[in-house]
């Protein structure tokens, strides 16, 4: 829950000094939200942090020079999971906004949108966690729920998604159990739900969807 006695503090990252210039003027009109640093690009606005004085909010662009957003968004998830990131894109893809995801950006919105989207996507990040513009495909995770919507309104539950994942590495299903900690037949009748959920019959068919839809790199194949 946002807490209304005190200010969100928001740092920006972006390339283009016009851009982040009408972000802080923007984001600092809205009530409680507090500009507290702007950065050209990731390598810069790592530098620029301070371990007692972080940020509870990054805006993020994803094409910069130096140190793009993916390479920042990784690097912050892993060294501070808390800070809230939202991405700003030019490009509305399944593939990129599920990249973003599995670097733990917790919002994804066009570079297009307008100011009352961009209120509402960091208010709803601030408040309950995440918030994506892209309509094909829309995370729904939350405390309570950790589910993911994929193309053609088909929901995943998160052990679903992540067996997915690992059935597109060169392991048996022995092997995927082990690795989630259940067995073989749980194993199997995610596999056998999936195979419905998702229209395939075999495990070729399960490591196809998921390339395409960007659960995976193809470039891993």
């Amino acid at each position: 829950m946002r807490i209304e006695s005190s200010e969100i503090k928001v740092a920006l990252a972006d390339d283009h000094a016009m851009v982040n210039d009408a972000l802080a003027t923007i984001i600092g009109s809205f009530d409680g939200y507090k500009i507290m640093l702007k950065a050209i690009n990731g390598k810069e606005l790592i530098d620029q942090l301070q371990v007692n004085n972080l940020p509870d909010l990054i805006i993020l662009d994803i094409n910069m020079p130096v140190m793009d957003g993916y390479d920042t968004a990784r690097w912050l998830n892993v060294r501070y999971p808390h800070i809230k990131v939202v991405a700003l894109t030019m490009f509305d893809s399944e593939f990129s906004t599920v990249r973003l995801i599995q670097l733990g950006v917790r919002g994804v919105v066009k570079k297009k949108m307008n100011v009352h989207e961009l209120k509402r996507a960091i208010d709803t990040v601030v408040e309950s966690g995440y918030y994506f513009s892209n309509n094909r495909l829309v995370t729904l995770l939350s405390p309570i729920s950790s589910k993911i919507l994929l193309a053609n309104n088909i929901m995943l539950a998160e052990n679903e998604l992540l067996f997915l994942k690992l059935t597109c590495c060169d392991l048996t299903y022995k092997e995927i159990a082990n690795e989630m900690g259940l067995s073989v037949r749980t194993v199997e009748n995610y596999r056998d739900a999936l195979f419905t959920k998702l229209n395939v019959k075999s495990r070729t068919g399960l490591v196809t969807y998921a390339i395409k839809n960007g659960v995976v790199s193809a470039d891993n194949y």
